[in-house]
C-alpha cells in the first residue's frame, strides 16, 4: 500500500483470496484466475472503473460490455466496489452505475443491485461490508444494506436494511437482527434461514387440527371442556353462536 491506497497487486491478491476462502471448490489461485467468471468480471471492472473515473466513458463501457458477454455478469463501470468481492457462478448478476459495495461482499448467481426507475442521481443500493446476497435476490433502490447482513435467495428488497440482519421473502422482511457472524469465516448458509410464510402456514395447520378435534367432540356430544377453559374463539360452539348473532343483525 502507498499513501493509504491499495496497490494493483495487493488488490488482486485480495480478490483471489476472496474466492479461495469462500468457495470450497477452488483448489488453487491458478484455477481461480483461469476459470472463475466472477473473478474475471471483478478484475475487468477494476480496469473499467479506472477508465470511467478518468473520463474515458466509452472505453470503460466497451470493457464492461465485453466482459459481460464472456461471463454473463454485467457491472457498470461507474459502480464502486471494495476489496474482496466474490461473485459465485455469476450468470445473471447485474450491478448498476451508482451501486457501492463494501469489503468482502458475496453475491450469488442472478443477483441484481438495481434501481426502481423512479430515482435520479443515486439510483442503486449501497452494500455494507461482509454482506451475503443469495441467488436470485433483487436489491432495488438508493438505500443501504448494513454490514454483516444476509439477503436470502429470491428475496426482493426495496427498503433500508440495518446492520446484522437477515432478510427473506417478497417483499423482503427482516426476520433476524443482530446476527452473529461465524468466527471461522463468513456465514454462507443460504438454506437454514427463517421462513415466515412457512411458519404462518404451520400455525394455520395447527389451528385446523385443533378445530377438527373440537368439532369431533361436539358432534359426539362430549363437552368441549378444553375450549371452554381456554375461551377459544375457534371452538365450533363459539363459531355457531357468532353465526346466530350475524343472522339476527
Amino acid at each position: 500500500m502507498k499513501n493509504g491506497k491499495i496497490g494493483f497487486f495487493a488488490r488482486r491478491r485480495m480478490d483471489i483470496r476472496a474466492v479461495m476462502e469462500r468457495d470450497p471448490a477452488a483448489r488453487s489461485a491458478l484455477e481461480v484466475v483461469s476459470c472463475y467468471p466472477g473473478y474475471k468480471a471483478v478484475r475487468a471492472h477494476r480496469r473499467a472503473h479506472w477508465l470511467w473515473a478518468r473520463g474515458f466513458k466509452l472505453l470503460a463501457r466497451l470493457v464492461s460490455q465485453g466482459v459481460a458477454k464472456r461471463t454473463g455478469i454485467e457491472i457498470h463501470p461507474g459502480a464502486v466496489i471494495g476489496e474482496g468481492l466474490f461473485i459465485d457462478h455469476g450468470h445473471g448478476v447485474v450491478i448498476g452505475e451508482t451501486a457501492i459495495l463494501g469489503r468482502d461482499v458475496t453475491l450469488y448467481q442472478g443477483v441484481t443491485l438495481g434501481g426502481t426507475g423512479k430515482d435520479s442521481g443515486k439510483r442503486h443500493p449501497t452494500i455494507g461490508d461482509n454482506v451475503v446476497i443469495g441467488a436470485g435476490a433483487k436489491v432495488l433502490g438508493p438505500f443501504t444494506v448494513g454490514s454483516n447482513s444476509k439477503i436470502g435467495a429470491g428475496a426482493i428488497v426495496l427498503k433500508e436494511v440495518p446492520e446484522n440482519c437477515t432478510v427473506v421473502g417478497n417483499p423482503g422482511r427482516i426476520v433476524r437482527r443482530n446476527n452473529q457472524r461465524v468466527a471461522l469465516g463468513p456465514d454462507l448458509d443460504q438454506v437454514n434461514l427463517p421462513d415466515p410464510v412457512k411458519e404462518l402456514v404451520e400455525e394455520l395447520q395447527r389451528r385446523l387440527a385443533r378445530l377438527e378435534e373440537c368439532l369431533a367432540r361436539v358432534q359426539s356430544g362430549a363437552p368441549c371442556a378444553a375450549c371452554e377453559a381456554q375461551g377459544s374463539l375457534d371452538c365450533p360452539k363459539e363459531l355457531e353462536g357468532r353465526e346466530r348473532e350475524y343472522v339476527h343483525l
